[in-house]
């Protein structure tokens, strides 16, 4: 029988569930998919029930493991791009809100220098009499 496999396929999925946990979690709760991807590969079952069909999962489940690893990272690389794309897209649009905040600002402060000016000479005025 092959024994190894079990602790390799153990190690394998704690890395993808590491590697990918929130990533998934956050793309499951928003309904975000990669259709590029393809469907993601479904795990087999596990039979133990004989050698030759404890040694037949053992397939399976390397065939599944290859296959998943790889949807894994289509899915991490199409979400990265995405991210990326909302990123941009957020400075964009943070930039245009901070610049319509310091022009509201700018102008705000030039009206309080402009009407200080103003005042200061109305009472330079008023003070000689």
């Amino acid at each position: 029988m092959r024994t190894c496999v079990s602790g390799l396929l153990v190690a394998c999925a704690v890395s993808l569930c590491v590697a990918g946990a929130v990533g998934a979690a956050r793309a499951a709760e928003a309904a975000w998919s990669a259709p590029a991807c393809g469907r993601e590969p479904v795990a087999p079952p596990v039979d133990s029930s004989t050698v030759a069909r404890y040694n037949a999962s053992i397939d399976s489940v390397t065939e599944y493991e290859k296959a998943a690893r790889t949807y894994n990272n289509c899915v991490a690389a199409a979400a990265s791009r995405e991210e990326s794309a909302i990123s941009v897209e957020a400075r964009t649009r943070i930039g245009h809100v901070h610049d319509g905040s310091v022009a509201v600002q700018q102008r705000i402060a030039g009206n309080f220098s402009r009407l200080t000016t103003q005042l200061k000479a109305g009472a330079a005025r008023y003070s000689h009499k």
